[in-house]
């Protein structure tokens, strides 16, 4: 008889596939949802009901005995794997937790009675869709829905006009929108009421684009928040496009620490006290100001496998010890297999810069090329194409991840990977110039062993 526990994993995907993939000797998976970024699967965002959802998937895991529960997924797993959780009496991430972190209003206000020297200014956009926007605002502004992911509709306006033309929506837009909304909706209107409604949008201060932005991640166990660490983001020159993550991280330590603070704040003042986080925020190395631009309330699946070949660390063998309800600080750590690693992200900027994509034979060689490499890729055409550029203000269609003895080689692998694909090199410098920065030892709060 197979003894390994049995764990609903919930619209898991690309990273997410990948990472529970490497947990098949220690678990069994059923799984459910659907995929938001491929057709015909999310075809079944027509009518979903994550309370529905979430109920079946509770009915399920009692009937096939369920020892625990993992999502990953920002737009409706989270929520539904700590929905299903609590329904079975498991092991997650409470249910008011995770909507206090992805209503974003209400998450600013919460940081603004605990941490207010890591806030920016924001108020909500008093405005329905398609409304007037009002008078008496002052620019520049950064606006953003109040529940979005992968910095939807996110942008900042220098004027009125701007900021109008941005929250004008055609009615396949508004379409799309309320049903990615609605669901949260639903539930935050019977859980946490005093948030308000999470269809509209919110106004914060900008920060400017040179400031560098970064991710902490880490997990509660047992109400005690460890960092597992931090992950740098690159943008794309002049864009809040993201180019590449990559680690090890060139933050300062004391910074680092200074961010785990702030996070282990939050976290107690909204009720998280079980499960992965992500923290997004800016470090000005010329003002020394640490500001929060988000909480995401379960792990940031891209970043696994870099903690893996950097430092050891399996994020996803983690979060499998934490849905059980077991530390993850007691898990071994495996040799690291490379110095640094990144996520490279291929983007057109302009939709007359969009490469043609691999063929499946292309793909399939660029894979035997580069065994240790994964490769993504997101083709889009009509309204979805269109939809990204003005959502998006770019169209990412690849993702490559690497990793090297040191940036160097991983500059160089990059250049060669990109080359065999057809794509641009992410980086802003010259293939040849060294990474600044680069050579500074790695700077991490690792979790502490037990």
């Amino acid at each position: 008889m197979d003894s390994r526990p049995r764990i609903g994993a919930l619209f898991a995907y690309d990273w997410d596939e990948i990472g529970l993939d490497r947990q098949r000797t220690r678990c069994r998976l059923d799984r459910a949802g659907f995929d938001l970024f491929s057709f015909p699967s999310n075809a079944r965002l027509v009518g979903f009901d994550l309370g529905r959802f979430a109920a079946a998937q509770a009915r399920r895991g009692r009937r096939r005995r369920w020892a625990g529960v993992v999502s990953n997924h920002e737009q409706f797993g989270a929520l539904a794997a700590a929905l299903v959780a609590e329904r079975l009496g498991l092991p997650g991430t409470a249910p008011d937790a995770v909507l206090a972190c992805q209503h974003k209003l209400h998450a600013r206000a919460v940081l603004q009675r605990v941490a207010p020297e890591a806030n920016l200014r924001f108020a909500a956009l008093d405005a329905d869709y398609g409304d007037d926007v009002p008078d008496g605002l002052r620019y520049p502004l950064y606006v953003k829905p109040v529940k979005a992911a992968f910095s939807v509709l996110a942008r900042e306006v220098a004027h009125r006009d701007e900021l109008h033309a941005h929250t004008r929506f055609s009615r396949r837009e508004l379409w799309v929108i309320r049903r990615l909304v609605e669901p949260f909706e639903r539930i935050c209107r019977e859980r946490l009421p005093e948030a308000g409604s999470a269809h509209r949008m919110l106004l914060e201060e900008p920060v400017p684009k040179a400031v560098p932005q970064f991710n902490l991640d880490g997990g509660v166990f047992d109400g005690q928040a460890h960092a597992l660490g931090v992950v740098d983001a690159i943008m794309y020159p002049g864009t809040q496009a993201f180019m590449r993550w990559e680690l090890p991280s060139r933050l300062p330590a004391e910074v680092q620490a200074r961010a785990l603070d702030v996070a282990r704040r939050f976290l107690a003042a909204v009720g998280f006290r079980h499960g992965f986080f992500n923290m997004e925020f800016f470090h000005d190395p010329g003002t020394d100001r640490l500001t929060v631009i988000e909480f995401n309330p379960r792990m940031a699946a891209q970043f696994s496998d870099l903690y893996l070949r950097v430092l050891g660390l399996d994020p996803h063998a983690m979060a499998v010890a934490l849905a059980l309800g077991e530390d993850p600080a007691a898990l071994p750590r495996a040799e690291p297999s490379a110095g640094a690693a990144a996520s490279f992200v291929y983007r057109a900027l302009s939709p007359g810069d969009v490469p043609t994509m691999p063929s499946a034979i292309k793909a399939l060689a660029w894979r035997r090329a580069w065994p240790d490499g994964m490769l993504f890729c997101f083709p889009k055409q009509g309204h979805a194409l269109e939809r990204d550029f003005k959502w998006l203000g770019s169209h990412r269609y690849g993702i490559v991840h690497l990793g090297a003895r040191d940036a160097r080689e991983l500059r160089e692998r990059c250049r060669d990977a990109s080359a065999m694909l057809g794509w641009p090199l992410p980086y802003a410098q010259s293939p040849t110039a060294p990474a600044a920065g680069w050579e500074a030892p790695p700077l991490v709060v690792p979790v502490p062993a037990k």
